[in-house]
């Protein structure tokens, strides 16, 4: 029973944590790639060490600031406008029920 219910995690409609440390750290280096930019260049760039860019986009750990620092580099700090945001649509459906 526990093999089934692990092999079900794997077929989950949300993301795991892991899984959106992978895609963006995949997006950064598709990113860093097409503009033909070196590792060290981006570290040189952005301020971020370039032991922390070689561990994210390895293992796609990094720290919030440094994620923040390499998103704003490439015009993409708007992105995490989103993030923890009060979904305004939730509170309209609520007010349905009150």
């Amino acid at each position: 029973m526990a093999i089934i219910l692990a092999k079900m995690k794997n077929y989950s409609i949300h993301k795991t944590p892991l899984q959106v440390q992978t895609e963006l750290a995949e997006r950064l280096r598709k990113i860093r790639k097409e503009k033909k930019i070196s590792q060290s260049e981006l570290a040189s760039k952005s301020g971020v060490s370039l032991g922390s860019i070689k561990r994210f986009e390895h293992t796609g750990e990094i720290a919030l600031a440094s994620l923040l620092k390499l998103a704003h580099l490439f015009d993409k700090l708007d992105d995490f406008d989103a993030v923890f945001k009060p979904d305004d649509n939730l509170k309209e459906i609520e007010k349905l029920f009150k």
